[in-house]
């Protein structure tokens, strides 16, 4: 076998987003139960293959040259034109046939909203942080197709700062369940991002609505996906377009959530916090979720090296970060049940608060009220 097919290999699990086409496909045209199959694939058959595959604690060698990753890269170049035919494709023939019920309907869209957050977000996310400028085009796009453009300012500009502080709206606290955080995250995010874009145009000199702020481009691809909805379906299929982005947007907050759940980094005073470290993230070594979500339970490394790309990035011991007890699919499904996620969490929470910082007696400083607090 060849040096370039061992490569092509190694990265095939990767493109396991693919199955999400014709499972697509298959429920849009035929309706019925066969719409379960795009929602059942991420929700309940990742989970199930995850136990049954287990942990993979192995790291690749991070001085990886470039040329070498190109079976890792080109999924997620693919899946931006990947999705764009195909999300276009099931609002117009949606739209054109009217032949599916409201719980069909429910339960295709539940799907599709699940392919465009849970990966197609988390591809954006992976081609946002590298320096190559059609990358960065591509998460753009891969963003506006769920009208969450601003994530990429938010997440750049302000999460990588300050995570796991006050300051960070997407660092969920302690206790906090989703059904409060989701609604705080939808009402600052948008605004933080903006003033972070208008930040560091105010440091190059320019004004806030200088041509290089990027809200300008956020807003041309997000109405050209809102026009394509209404050239294809009408305004029912921008109906539809528009609970896809929702349930998208949901998605990703839900990852979000978990990720630092009640993780806080230790206040220095006069408004600073330690450096960003392992263990300021939530891991998961689950195989076969990392495969679906390219590596992004590999948080703590995400947070270490931003723009090493997904198949680099490194897993951490126990010791050296806190780890989840099942993969990201199954970890936002119990968000979902705030009773639930609490008796599983909160424990180990607060182990993690005994084991990094026994000399902090009183956390009630660390429960922020606004997203801009600081102890």
């Amino acid at each position: 076998m060849t040096q370039l097919q061992n490569r092509m290999l190694d990265a095939l699990p990767f493109w396991m987003t693919l199955v999400n086409v014709p499972l697509a496909v298959i429920g849009t045209i035929w309706g019925g139960l066969w719409t379960l199959m795009l929602p059942a694939y991420g929700v309940m058959l990742v989970p199930v293959l995850d136990r049954l595959t287990g942990l993979n604690e192995d790291n690749a060698d991070p001085e990886t040259d470039e040329a070498d990753l190109f079976w890792y890269r080109a999924i997620t170049l693919i899946w931006v034109p990947v999705q764009f035919v195909l999300l276009f494709w099931i609002i117009g023939y949606v739209s054109l046939n009217r032949h599916l019920g409201w719980a069909e309907l429910l339960v295709l869209l539940y799907g599709v909203g699940i392919m465009t957050g849970a990966s197609g977000i988390v591809y954006a996310h992976e081609l946002m942080h590298q320096r190559n400028r059609l990358e960065r085009w591509l998460g753009d796009v891969l963003l506006a197709m769920v009208l969450y453009s601003h994530f990429r300012s938010e997440h750049l500009l302000v999460h990588h700062q300050h995570v796991a502080t006050p300051r960070d709206a997407v660092t969920a606290r302690y206790n906090e369940s989703f059904l409060r955080y989701f609604p705080r995250v939808l009402r600052h995010c948008p605004p933080s991002a903006w003033r972070a874009e208008a930040a560091l145009l105010k440091r190059r000199g320019a004004g806030t609505f200088d041509r290089r702020n990027p809200f300008w481009r956020y807003g041309a691809l997000q109405l050209g996906m809102l026009i394509m909805a209404v050239v294809v379906g009408g305004w029912y299929g921008l109906a539809l377009f528009l609970a896809q982005s929702l349930i998208a947007i949901w998605m990703l907050e839900l990852t979000n959530y978990v990720e630092h759940y009640g993780l806080t980094r230790k206040y220095l005073g006069r408004g600073k916090f330690e450096y960003v470290k392992p263990h300021h993230s939530w891991n998961a070594a689950h195989r076969v979720s990392n495969w679906l979500l390219i590596n992004l339970q590999r948080h703590s490394d995400h947070h270490y090296k931003p723009d090493r790309r997904y198949p680099l990035l490194q897993t951490y011991t126990e010791d050296e970060a806190p780890q989840l007890p099942y993969g990201y699919p199954l970890m936002t499904a119990m968000a979902m049940v705030p009773p639930l996620w609490r008796r599983v969490m909160n424990p180990k929470v607060r182990h993690w608060r005994r084991t990094y910082y026994p000399e902090i007696t009183d956390w009630a400083p660390y429960k922020a009220g606004r997203h801009d607090e600081t102890p």
